[in-house]
């Protein structure tokens, strides 16, 4: 999973910008990110939350509609343990826990301990989440645009 996605995540943010890119250009933006925040060089409009992964088909398969409901459930609610969280999306608890730990993998929520009896709290740090979709049409090679004709 960690070659298929990559997250670079800043403090204080409430956006989670979520990208479709191919796997080289998700390893040369992470690669890069890490580069300028080790030499400090990175502009305050370098400093934001990015999900992406490498195929539009990894995308739909860690954020499913299930699993985005989950998210909004939480954000909106705030539950104080991974049980009450499955309770508002009123679905099964070992389904719900394990997308939990899959979205805490992918840096889209947090679980604290500590909660309430010793119970685990899901907890998303952001506000919003944009999705931002390349989805070529074409195969590699043929972008070349020729005009259609009426003839």
């Amino acid at each position: 999973m960690q070659d298929e996605v990559a997250v670079n995540s800043v403090s204080n943010m409430t956006t989670l910008h979520v990208t479709v890119g191919n796997r080289a250009k998700v390893r040369e933006n992470t690669f890069n990110f890490i580069q300028y925040a080790k030499e400090d060089e990175l502009e305050e409009s370098d400093e934001r939350a990015v999900l992406q992964f490498g195929t539009y088909d990894e995308f739909v398969d860690s954020l499913t509609p299930l699993r985005l409901e989950l998210i909004k459930a939480i954000a909106n609610e705030q539950p104080e343990s991974m049980r009450e969280a499955t309770r508002l999306v009123d679905r099964d608890v070992s389904d719900v826990h394990s997308d939990l730990k899959h979205l805490e993998v992918l840096g889209i929520l947090g679980l604290k301990e500590g909660g309430p009896g010793g119970a685990i709290q899901p907890i998303v740090p952001f506000d919003k989440i944009e999705m931002h979709i390349d989805y070529p049409l074409l195969e590699d090679g043929e972008t070349e645009s020729t005009p259609a004709s009426a003839d």
